[in-house]
């Protein structure tokens, strides 16, 4: 099978990510729950994990918080930003995740910036939206359904310039471009641990450098003569039993990273996916692609979109078709009737991949052939 659709999750890891998860599962108890060796062992593979993510995104390990996804971050940080009826600023490409949080608080959303591939649109509209009042921004790094590469830095500076908190979501930017939590000034940072940090599905990581409002009450195996959560991070975030093997897995995930360099490991995504572009192009195929584009390609096939991807998956290539969870993005990009078939490259992106995909469409009975 030729695996192109890790916006959904790295379906291939490390192959040190699945020794990290075999040796936890064998060797860990429950972390804060007791002084024998199997649970300190466990407390070691969690802290080694929180470390890994300071280093990789300058920040303290005690600012990072274990999570189960991506999601459950963004529902944290919006929780703690954004009070019922309060004004929102979030970009045009925002996933459900952001969305469906701030409409449960009846929040009013502010979408600033429609255009695909176009920084000068994004800015300008941010900065005509994040005016007095505004509780809170909340933007995507990198569009989840096209690939756009967001201003992120420069969105930074003009919330922390007019003092209003912002929330990052690098759902698909985590492990390919570099993230500093210090350098952007963000209140809160969530990422998945499944997609490109390449751990386990059910482990992610919210990054904070604001007071957040936890989420999920319960035991911490500290403090436990106290009715209220504790005050300080990382617990305060972390009720019940947290997920040690998949985030031992993670941890490898961060470390190998770390050493392969995500730099390296987006010139290559990012080769593979402009390559991907142009061939689809070739081929007939309206394709959305442009300047400030990560390791994702959306297209619209001569057909409907899930009829392609499963005539991709019979042909051995995976794909993911429809709105992938993220209306706003295709309302801003004119997709939302149709939706669109989505190839999203990984750490492992070659040429073999994009040749195998693009052997794929060409074999379609396309009209005119």
């Amino acid at each position: 099978m030729i695996y192109l659709d890790n916006g959904a999750t790295s379906l291939h890891k490390p192959a040190q990510v699945y020794r990290a998860v075999e040796q936890a599962l064998r060797q860990c108890a429950n972390p804060g729950r007791g002084g024998y060796g199997a649970a300190m062992e466990a407390a070691r593979q969690v802290y080694g994990c929180r470390e890994a993510a300071a280093r990789l995104f300058d920040c303290l390990p005690e600012q990072v918080v274990l999570t189960a996804n991506c999601t459950h971050g963004l529902n944290i940080a919006i929780a703690s930003l954004v009070r019922p009826g309060g004004r929102v600023v979030v970009s045009g490409f925002e996933h459900n995740a952001v969305t469906r949080p701030l409409r449960a608080l009846g929040a009013d959303i502010r979408v600033a910036g429609r255009k695909l591939f176009d920084w000068e649109d994004t800015l300008a509209r941010f900065d005509e939206a994040l005016k007095p009042g505004v509780d809170a921004a909340v933007f995507t790094h990198v569009s989840n359904v096209f690939g756009y590469i967001l201003p992120v830095e420069e969105l930074a500076g003009m919330c922390v310039s007019r003092g209003i908190p912002f929330i990052l979501d690098a759902a698909q930017s985590a492990g390919s471009l570099s993230l500093s939590l210090k350098k952007l000034g963000a209140a809160f940072i969530a990422m998945p641990g499944h997609k490109g940090l390449l751990g386990p599905q059910g482990t992610g990581l919210l990054l904070c450098a604001a007071p957040p409002k936890p989420l999920l009450f319960g035991g911490t195996g500290t403090a436990s003569v106290e009715q209220q959560m504790p005050r300080e991070l990382p617990e305060r975030l972390e009720a019940g039993t947290l997920n040690v093997p998949g985030i031992a897995g993670l941890a490898a995930g961060l470390r190998f990273l770390r050493h392969r360099g995500v730099e390296a490991i987006f010139r290559e995504e990012h080769r593979q996916a402009m390559d991907c572009a142009r061939g689809l192009e070739k081929l007939g195929m309206e394709v959305f692609a442009g300047a400030h584009q990560a390791a994702t390609v959306s297209f619209l096939p001569p057909m409907d979109c899930e009829e392609a991807a499963a005539l991709l998956a019979r042909q051995g290539v995976a794909v993911r078709a429809g709105l992938h969870c993220a209306p706003f993005a295709h309302e801003s990009a004119g997709t939302l009737e149709t939706g669109t078939v989505r190839v999203s490259f990984g750490y492992d992106a070659s040429g073999d991949q994009t040749r195998g995909l693009l052997r794929a469409v060409s074999k379609w009975n396309l009209p005119g052939k």
